[in-house]
């Protein structure tokens, strides 16, 4: 499993490069800015529970690494909930209908993260319990680089909101990175793993990271939408469109 997961380490290093990261970065931009996206993401963060509950959850596991696999979801499927309080301590469920926040779920500007949940779901689905780790390992790691950013994010926020952010700050983070500090990493490169079976692993770990790659473009145009509606007007310009 070490060759595994020194493929987990160098996709994550590529992924950490990507543009939606740079913006994230960006302490130029107002935080708000920043996490303008995350309203989009909600349908990514609502279904990541039943993900962990009803699709890599398999009770009784049928071997150790299920197992293993199964642990992790006890840790994971509640997050959501986090999620929704973010929501309102930063005033943004005020601004919405119901009918509205379901369109913008479902519009065709937010599909890439519909379909990142599709897809894990499809390749989750097919997977055995090794198969089924070294998914959840590499969703793990997109998860550190993003919670990384929005940690930093949310600790300059704090002046600003009544309440800490617990899913896009630190006690979302600190409990990621606690899984990797009780010495997973070394267990899971104790695995000996068949060729083929490596080179399956390494090839679900790829897709998990293109799959993710996808949708930060998405989540990096979200932003940028937001920064044009920050702009103000340039002070010589026309008060119609026409001009006189």
């Amino acid at each position: 499993m070490k060759t595994v997961l020194a493929c987990i380490n160098r996709r994550k290093r590529a992924y950490a490069r990507l543009p939606l990261f740079e913006r994230l970065r960006d302490d130029d931009l107002p935080p708000r800015v920043r996490l303008s996206f995350m309203p989009e993401f909600a349908f990514f963060v609502m279904a990541f529970g039943d993900l962990n509950r009803y699709v890599l959850r398999k009770e009784p596991a049928d071997d150790p690494h299920q197992a293993q696999v199964n642990a992790h979801t006890y840790e994971d499927d509640h997050h959501w909930s986090w999620f929704l309080e973010d929501i309102e301590t930063l005033g943004w469920s005020g601004s919405t209908t119901a009918t509205d926040a379901l369109r913008a779920l479902w519009r065709d500007d937010t599909c890439r993260c519909r379909m990142l949940m599709y897809d894990l779901c499809a390749l989750v689905r097919a997977a055995d319990g090794i198969e089924r780790l070294a998914i959840v390992e590499a969703v793990e790691e997109t998860g550190n680089v993003l919670f990384t950013l929005t940690t930093h994010i949310a600790q300059g926020m704090q002046g600003d909101v009544d309440r800490e952010l617990r899913y896009m700050g630190l006690h979302h983070l600190a409990l990621e990175s606690g899984h990797l500090q009780h010495g997973e990493h070394a267990a899971l490169g104790a695995i000996e793993l068949s060729d083929d079976k490596r080179a399956r692993c390494i090839e679900l770990v790829d897709y998990v990271f293109d799959l993710f790659a996808a949708w930060t473009h998405e989540a990096q145009r979200h932003i940028e939408r937001a920064m044009s509606r920050e702009q103000p007007a340039p002070a010589d310009a026309p008060l119609h469109a026409g001009g006189l």
